[in-house]
């Protein structure tokens, strides 16, 4: 099995509902974003999956993410706009978009800061 990774980032702010402490006030993340595709087979010219067509994938989903306030994206469906929920809702948009081509989401990782991060996947 091959796993290709792809990185990109988006910026939004949020608050945590319900958090008592400082994510409870309006504040921002820089998120890196990676996720592990899984490919067990490479095509004719010995590639898994072009990472481009990774990168067009995931930029398409952030995109939809980048510069918002989340607590108000109808994308998460009134769930807190924690880094875990976060995972798992770009977890779910890329498994649907690979669906055509001969690989699967593994993992999605997101750093919301430099020495935080949360891996989601359905081990």
């Amino acid at each position: 099995m091959y796993l290709l990774n792809v990185s990109d980032h988006f910026s939004a702010a949020h608050r945590l509902c319900g958090y008592e402490g400082a994510c409870s006030n309006l504040h921002g993340h820089n998120w890196k974003v990676r996720v592990g595709i899984a490919c067990h087979e490479l095509d004719k010219i010995g590639m898994a999956l072009d990472y481009g067509i990774i990168k067009e994938i995931l930029g398409g989903i952030l995109a939809v993410l980048d510069h918002e306030y989340l607590n108000d994206l109808p994308l998460l469906d009134g769930q807190n706009p924690t880094s875990e929920n976060l995972a798992r809702i770009i977890y779910d948009k890329m498994a649907e978009a690979l669906k055509p081509y001969p690989a699967k989401i593994r993992e999605v990782e997101i750093h919301e800061s430099e020495r935080s991060s949360v891996i989601y996947s359905h081990a």
